[in-house]
């Protein structure tokens, strides 16, 4: 798939740049704190989660002002500016009610539009969201975070990598603290970390009138799952699928078990996955990892440059849902078993 980015107006003249991808019904999607529509279809992992969610709708995501592609305003965040550069992507999507997936923060935003809203929403997933934005951390908590991102924008970054993907390895926390000082500077990286912590949505729960699916996983350090249920109790009829895992970026971890509910619940077919089926040079590269070879021994051998091999071990890893090399070998050694024991 090949994302198409554009550009659209507020109505007080903000810029907003927004990403679509794949054909069909549209499937608008709400960030988290800090995105950048380019950077995050050059990850791997975040390119292929939203791919998955692409397949058989049309992905329209945006980047928040003041992040990513999108250009910096002299207004402050509020859940007003949200809706407005919200409603910029709604008109240009036409008359055709649409899915609002909501991530994190967005998932308070998606909350607030559809109970505006909502002849717009034709069904509604909230995925790491909360209800009151005081009760994720503790204030002396919140407080050390604002001062660090405002102060110290690379150990912030870090340091909210660790509470976002604890389970990520050390390549993809590098990555994503890259990622986010990319995405934005530390003044607005702030106000909308502070923004977070401000939102509270109570009073609009009983407002959605949209079929709803609440997902989170059980020990998301940056959200709190009594939040997640919280919501699912606050919207009529919604439904809450709890997943194990610890990461709060939803294309951290076991990604897959996030999108299938998520497929189903929007009507998409279901994806098929067989985590075996490597393509042929894919497979050859898994050999040479289970012998314990480098990426430059990889390449070496099989004639191809450093950086291919490597591009090469982070597609195998992200298509077992794998981690680390060791996991890699471990997976070929088993799969040398089965077929010892098949013949």
């Amino acid at each position: 798939m090949q994302q198409r980015i554009g550009h659209l107006t507020t109505a007080d003249g903000s810029d907003v740049a927004y990403a679509s991808v794949g054909t069909g019904r549209p499937l608008v999607y709400i960030n988290g704190w800090l995105s950048h529509l380019q950077l995050s279809w050059e990850v791997l992992a975040e390119r292929a989660f939203y791919e998955s969610l692409a397949d058989g709708c049309r992905l329209v995501r945006y980047d928040r002002s003041g992040c990513g592609l999108s250009a910096a305003s002299d207004r402050q965040p509020s859940l007003a500016y949200e809706l407005e550069q919200l409603s910029a992507v709604a008109e240009a999507l036409g008359a055709e009610p649409f899915d609002l997936m909501g991530t994190s923060m967005g998932a308070l935003v998606a909350v607030a539009w559809a109970a505006a809203h909502p002849e717009t929403v034709r069904r509604l997933v909230l995925y790491g969201g909360w209800v009151t934005g005081a009760q994720i951390a503790e204030p002396s908590v919140q407080d050390h975070l604002l001062g660090l991102v405002e102060s110290h924008w690379g150990l912030g970054s870090d340091v909210l990598t660790d509470i976002f993907a604890p389970d990520a390895n050390f390549a993809s926390r590098e990555e994503f603290g890259r990622y986010q000082r990319a995405s934005s500077t530390a003044g607005s990286a702030r106000s909308l970390l502070a923004l977070s912590y401000d939102l509270d949505v109570s009073d609009l729960l009983a407002e959605v009138r949209a079929p709803t699916l609440v997902v989170h996983r059980a020990q998301d350090r940056a959200a709190p799952i009594e939040q997640a249920r919280a919501l699912a109790d606050g919207i009529r009829d919604a439904q809450l699928v709890v997943l194990p895992g610890r990461s709060h970026l939803p294309y951290a971890g076991d990604a897959q078990s996030l999108v299938t509910p998520i497929r189903r619940f929007l009507g998409l077919r279901r994806l098929p996955r067989d985590p075996r089926a490597l393509t042929g040079r894919q497979t050859e590269v898994a050999a040479l990892v289970a012998k314990g070879c480098t990426n430059r021994e990889i390449a070496v051998r099989l004639g191809i440059d450093e950086r291919s091999a490597e591009g090469h071990v982070e597609r195998i890893r992200l298509r077992l849902g794998f981690t680390s090399r060791a996991q890699i070998a471990a997976w070929c050694a088993a799969r040398r078993e089965e077929s010892a024991s098949a013949k």
